[in-house]
């Protein structure tokens, strides 16, 4: 396993991290799972774990919290707050008043002191930068967290957040979660530079793309992953991103073939290749998955296959555009488009 300094935080990550998401109702793992794949994980070396209070509703920092019991010191434990977390209209967002009140939360769920790297799931366009920078910083000094970081962040809102930071002498993020993978090269137009210049560590989440780079998803056969069950559309090939999307890997499976790769080897190699990627987070479900993905821990691409791979699927395009979560809301909203 290789590791890498978390941006400027001196904290070392393993290239690799554990994400969370599958652990509990939306994956169907038990708590004998959990602790099994976090076993394994650990042994090989994984030495970061991420989670949020939105997985399954609290459900995967439970078990987390659990499958951690006696050696929470072993990890770089992270979590995220900020997607609703029931119906009531306070709990979610970035303001002080739930900050303060869901960090407690997923402290009590992962029964630990402190939380490594508390991020942010998702910008909150409601609540200004010195607001959320703020309550962030008090949690900090409190020692209920160490650091803290973003997730889905666009680039200009990274950048704006480092300013009101320096202005506001308030502490800054760390780190930034996008979405990276090789069908999904977005982050790399602007993302990933911005969280470079700024030091920011870089933890991509879906390496694999739902499951469209494990070898789940192929043409002629059935899809089998279990992210079908929840997101169908993003599996319909009737539907132009999607049958782009199956032609790109049926020509990245030739190649990992031709490279003496697994077609997973192939996508964390290229997600880990990045200079501006400090660790993927894989999200296993089952055990298989597991070993299957952390035998791609010290794959290491050479030149001229990441070359081949950008003649798949050239830098910085997205070719399902419309599964991107950071959609802004000028985009969505008419009001913010019309005199």
């Amino acid at each position: 396993m290789r590791y890498r300094t978390l941006g400027r935080t001196g904290v070392q990550v393993s290239a690799l991290g554990l994400g969370a998401m599958n652990f509990g109702a939306l994956g169907r793992t038990t708590q004998a799972e959990v602790t099994a794949l976090v076993d394994t994980a650990l042994a090989a070396g994984v030495n970061l774990i991420d989670t949020a209070d939105a997985y399954s509703a609290g459900q995967s920092e439970e078990m987390v919290g659990k499958a951690l019991a006696g050696r929470r010191d072993d990890v770089v434990l992270a979590t995220k707050a900020g997607l609703p977390m029931g119906e009531e209209r306070n709990r979610r967002g970035g303001s002080r008043r739930w900050l303060t009140t869901a960090v407690e939360n997923s402290l009590r769920r992962l029964d630990v002191e402190h939380i490594d790297l508390y991020q942010l799931h998702r910008w909150d366009p409601a609540t200004s930068d010195e607001e959320t920078l703020s309550a962030l910083t008090d949690l900090r000094q409190a020692g209920k967290i160490r650091s803290f970081g973003t997730s889905e962040y666009p680039a200009h809102r990274l950048v704006e957040a480092q300013w009101a930071a320096r202005e506001h002498h308030l502490g800054r993020f760390v780190s930034e979660q996008p979405g990276y993978s090789i069908l999904q090269r977005g982050a790399e137009a602007e993302v990933l530079p911005v969280a470079e210049r700024y030091g920011l560590g870089v933890l991509t989440w879906s390496p694999l793309a739902s499951g469209w780079l494990s070898g789940a998803v192929r043409a002629g056969r059935p899809v089998t992953t279990s992210r079908s069950g929840f997101m169908p559309q993003r599996f319909d090939t009737g539907i132009p991103a999607n049958a782009a999307k199956q032609d790109a890997v049926e020509q990245l499976a030739k190649l990992a073939e031709q490279s003496g790769l697994t077609l997973i080897q192939l996508a964390l190699g290229f997600v880990t290749a990045h200079r501006g990627v400090t660790s993927a987070l894989i999200g296993p479900r089952t055990a298989a998955h597991l070993d299957s993905q952390l035998a791609a821990a010290d794959t290491v691409l050479p030149a001229d296959v990441l070359d081949a791979i950008d003649t798949i699927v050239p830098p910085g395009v997205d070719l399902a555009a419309q599964e991107k979560n950071a959609v802004l809301p000028a985009l969505t909203d008419p009001s913010l488009r019309r005199r």
